[in-house]
């Protein structure tokens, strides 16, 4: 059981993020445990024909390494995210000027989880000299097979971002964490997170960077050293939804009387989502989408509001009541 200990400077200090990096580094998750992650499947197989290619294989060794199964993360592996809109290639700046004695300390904290690796214990030995390697190593497996489906991948997690806002809005810190994932507790000044990493962390009002994980499977994972800056990854919501393109139900007579797509987006919209997000889910393009979206929202059918940097849409009462008589109710 772990534990963040939050003073009224640490909820004003609260944020959400979308890391790359993170993804980088916790997709090798699903490579070594499929079955786990089993709704990743189709993004595995194309992964693994990608590793399997030797100019890969010899660029991403280093994290492979370091992301061994059932081993702990070192915390410069995955810094926190500045803001949601980071992009890879702050962070791996970030990397790449994590001080030796950082880099030293992080990896010593993972040995709980088991012994070094051959590479971990040479990064160890030369985190100066090493450090350009592995960071070389995060770039290459981005681009080779988390950069061509990342626009589907930011989509569901910009999704989620909105869907923890308006939580937060509506319902507090208390509502937002005992929402967030069935591990956790809000117990008062604190998180209680039921998972076997015994942390106990004192945020000291630095605040707290939480983000969704695509590729983070059932608990909420959390920067193993009170020295780091105060981070933690839980599920991203929907990621069944990830790999899928949903049309309008073959048949559907609603889509008779609107059309294919504005039919599709009607049956999506029982909860609300952004125009990324549709497209992701229905395979048209944010375009098309927004085109719908537009003519729906002016028929009465679709309501949308904004939630901090994000327009969300719902169906409105007429659009379910519409979507309902379709479905012969």
């Amino acid at each position: 059981m772990s534990e963040l200990r939050f003073s009224p400077a640490d909820i004003a200090g609260l944020r959400f993020t979308v890391s790359p990096v993170w993804e980088t580094v916790s997709s090798m998750w699903a490579l070594d445990d499929p079955v786990r992650h089993a709704v990743h499947l189709p993004w595995i197989d194309r992964a693994r024909v990608t590793l399997r290619r030797p100019e890969v294989a010899v660029r991403v060794r280093p994290l492979v390494e370091l992301t061994s199964p059932r081993r702990w993360l070192p915390d410069f592996l995955t810094p926190a995210a500045a803001r949601p809109d980071v992009e890879l290639a702050e962070q791996l700046d970030q990397v790449a000027a994590t001080p030796p004695d950082v880099v030293v300390r992080d990896l010593l904290s993972t040995t709980p989880s088991g012994p070094l690796t051959p590479y971990a214990q040479a990064l160890l030995a030369d985190p100066r000299g090493l450090l350009p390697e592995l960071v070389d190593a995060l770039a290459a497996w981005h681009d080779a097979v988390i950069a061509p489906d990342w626009p589907r991948m930011r989509a569901l997690l910009d999704a989620d971002l909105a869907h923890r806002a308006a939580q937060l809005v509506n319902g507090g810190a208390r509502r937002l964490f005992e929402q967030l994932h069935p591990t956790l507790r809000w117990l008062g000044d604190r998180v209680v997170s039921d998972d076997p990493f015994e942390r106990d962390f004192d945020l000291g009002g630095r605040g707290l960077a939480l983000n969704p994980g695509v590729f983070t499977g059932r608990r909420v994972l959390w920067n193993l050293l009170e020295d780091s800056v105060p981070a933690g990854t839980y599920p991203v919501r929907a990621v069944g939804t990830l790999w899928e393109a949903t049309p309008a139900p073959a048949g559907d007579p609603l889509a008779r009387v609107v059309g294919g797509g504005r039919a599709a987006l009607l049956h999506l919209l029982d909860s609300a989502a952004t125009t990324t997000d549709l497209a992701r889910r229905t395979g048209m393009s944010c375009g098309n989408v927004s085109q719908h979206l537009a003519a729906l929202h002016a028929a009465g059918l679709v309501a949308r509001a904004r939630q901090g940097r994000h327009v969300l849409y719902r169906n409105t009462e007429a659009g379910m009541v519409l979507l309902h008589a379709s479905r012969g109710g």
